[in-house]
């Protein structure tokens, strides 16, 4: 017979805020904003209630922008087009992480703009 172990996870709705604006890390360390989050992330997520899906949400996010800045650096050499993308990357990078603050300190899901789910 198997023990079940009903352990209510605990909601914080102010701690889903803070690992979102952890990702701001990154303009000041260049990729904590992604090692913070991830740390946060792999560590309480079995505690915290809904950390698992904002989480996942951050991680995807910062891997998309990731690879959004990757392939703007070809492009400004071949068509100068990089440029935009990069300026469009940063300004996402910077505001969305501001955006899903407010919406988990609310209580509601992430929004998943630009992203690609890598992890589900």
């Amino acid at each position: 017979m198997q023990t079940v172990n009903h352990k209510a996870l605990r909601v914080d709705h102010q701690f889903l805020m803070l690992t979102h604006l952890s990702q701001l890390l990154t303009y000041v360390t260049g990729i904590g904003g992604f090692i913070v989050p991830l740390i946060i992330w792999l560590t309480k997520k079995d505690e915290i209630a809904d950390l698992d899906e904002h989480g996942k949400a951050i991680i995807n996010f910062q891997i998309t922008m990731f690879i959004f800045a990757a392939i703007s650096v070809p492009l400004i050499l071949a068509f100068g087009l990089g440029i935009l993308t990069l300026i469009f990357v940063g300004i996402v990078s910077f505001v969305m992480p501001i955006v899903n603050a407010i919406k988990a300190n609310n209580g509601e899901a992430p929004s998943l703009f630009c992203t690609i789910r890598f992890i589900s």
